[in-house]
């Protein structure tokens, strides 16, 4: 079963409504009629994809308090250590994540356990495989904490055509892995910051799915 985010009918709707007005106009104004059916065709697709582009599919989640799912679906870009400057100010392994804009952008609590620390940043629209990105782009901070103590930092960014990033953070919130934790629209990507001694289980490359694709284990 796939439902569509309530966060998103705002945008949906005025996806539809501009479509609908331009249709109106290439209804009335426009021929011959083959041209005219095929630039309807092409509106009725748009509006189809808009509302798609929006799902919420149901998952399955391998995730747990000590096992790291992924937060989005999409393809893994970048695995290394690198210096965590926001929330650890040390260093960490950092697993990327990119989304195209066939792939879901509803994002998912990759870990169970309790946000330690949440922070929303303003910034610009770099395309979202640069790699400044992480830092100047528009993005959502959270960092979840398990019941262990460990932690782990995930990174909501957006890109050149995401302009909202919608998330459900707030510190001291309790999470579920495989849970919904919000969405990014159109083309964005994650970046997951994880704990030296975590046992990394993919590679640059790989193509993963939310909450069905072990990122780590702690």
């Amino acid at each position: 079963m796939i439902t569509i985010d309530k966060d998103c009918y705002g945008t949906i709707a005025i996806a539809w409504a501009i479509c609908l007005a331009i249709g109106a106009l290439v209804y009335f104004c426009i021929d011959p009629m083959w041209l005219k059916i095929c630039l309807l065709t092409i509106l009725l697709v748009f509006m189809c994809f808009v509302t798609w582009f929006h799902r919420i599919p149901v998952r399955t989640t391998v995730g747990s308090d000590t096992t790291v799912c992924s937060v989005a679906d999409g393809k893994v870009i970048i695995v290394d250590e690198v210096y965590e400057p926001e929330y650890f100010q040390a260093p960490r392994l950092k697993v990327s994540i990119y989304m195209n804009f066939f792939d879901v952008h509803a994002n998912f609590w990759p870990l169970t356990g309790e946000i330690s620390y949440y922070k929303y940043h303003p910034g610009r629209y770099l395309l979202a495989f640069h790699p400044k990105s992480s830092d100047l782009n528009e993005h959502s901070s959270t960092v979840i904490r398990n019941f262990e103590g460990k932690e782990l930092l995930f990174k909501q960014i957006a890109g050149t055509f995401a302009r909202r990033i919608v998330c459900y953070s707030k510190e001291n919130l309790p999470t579920v892995a495989g849970e919904q934790c919000g969405i990014i629209k159109f083309g964005s990507r994650i970046d997951m910051y994880l704990p030296l001694d975590a046992r990394i289980e993919v590679k640059v490359g790989d193509k993963v799915r939310a909450s069905e694709t072990v990122i780590a284990r702690l």
